[in-house]
């Protein structure tokens, strides 16, 4: 009950960052192009750091076992959740196979991960937004314009959460200690993470019509199955894995419960597609979470 709890305090405070950016918007303080800006710095700076940081740590096997377990719980939720958004949706809706599929595990699933369940816990959830991140470029990219041309080795191979993960591996492995000002700035800057990432989310919600979150069809079925189905069938998934690694299974599952993620909105827009149904489909999985996501937990805490 404590870490559903805690979830429901950090969702609200998620809540009131989201709340801040739709101010700002709306007394237009912040712009499009500004909120582009930070969106960018989140991707480029905030969130490698982030992965960085979670693994300054000392090296044990049992570390190195825990990070082998989470990559493996990773890689099945992610291609669950593939397959869930394909069985749901048409080749047509590449919007939404696309959203459906990939949650919002780096902005909203690693300051949730980071403020429930410790330093520790983040240590394990990297590998399921580096694997995401992977897959978005690659799978995410073939669902939303069906063109396999479309896919570069290239953008995967130099995908700054990518690099910075393979970076922290090197760091985890080998015996380097960074010295205390750097580590203080690293401390610093991954810190930013949650609240800039809302703020975001926030800015895209003050650009929808709120009556158009609650009356399109479309958008409740992609935010049900992305909140509600997908983290019962990965819930399913984790009684298969032993009681010992709880820890890492809460992990991967709050990854996993996390809304749809904003990087489709980023994606339609590159590509060309409906951008605003996007957003939409963002803010309405991402304010229903704050429900949801307590629950999703509670449940998967009571049974693993």
């Amino acid at each position: 009950m404590d870490i559903v709890l805690l979830l429901l305090k950090q969702n609200i405070i998620m809540f009131v960052y989201l709340l801040i950016g739709y101010f700002l918007f709306r007394k237009k303080l912040v712009g499009t192009q500004g909120s582009a800006d930070i969106g960018r710095m989140l991707l480029y700076v905030v969130m490698p750091v982030v992965i960085i940081k979670s693994y300054l740590v000392e090296f044990s096997v049992e570390r190195l076992e825990g990070l082998a377990i989470s990559f493996v719980l990773a890689a099945l939720s992610l291609l669950l959740s593939i397959l869930v958004s394909r069985v749901f949706f048409k080749k047509e809706c590449g919007i939404e196979r696309f959203g459906v599929a990939f949650s919002n595990a780096g902005f909203i699933g690693i300051p949730l991960v980071q403020m429930t369940l410790g330093e520790e816990a983040v240590f394990y959830v990297a590998a399921f937004v580096a694997l995401l991140n992977i897959l978005q470029w690659t799978y995410g990219v073939l669902a939303i314009t069906g063109d396999k041309s479309a896919v570069s080795i290239k953008k995967i191979s130099t995908n700054p959460i990518v690099l910075s993960f393979l970076a922290s591996i090197l760091l985890f492995l080998l015996p380097i200690s960074l010295p205390a000002a750097v580590t203080g700035v690293i401390g610093t800057i991954a810190s930013m993470n949650g609240p800039l990432a809302m703020i975001v989310l926030g800015v895209y919600l003050a650009q929808v019509p709120l009556k158009e979150l609650f009356t399109d069809k479309l958008v409740y079925k992609a935010t049900a199955v992305r909140l509600l189905v997908i983290p019962a069938l990965t819930i399913v998934l984790m009684l298969v894995f032993p009681e010992k690694y709880n820890l890492i299974k809460l992990t991967v599952l709050i990854a996993a419960s996390a809304p749809i993620g904003s990087n489709v909105a980023i994606f339609a827009q590159i590509y060309n597609k409906d951008y605003t149904q996007a957003v939409k489909e963002i803010c309405t999985s991402t304010l229903l979470c704050i429900i949801t996501l307590p629950i999703m937990i509670g449940i998967a805490n009571a049974i693993l």
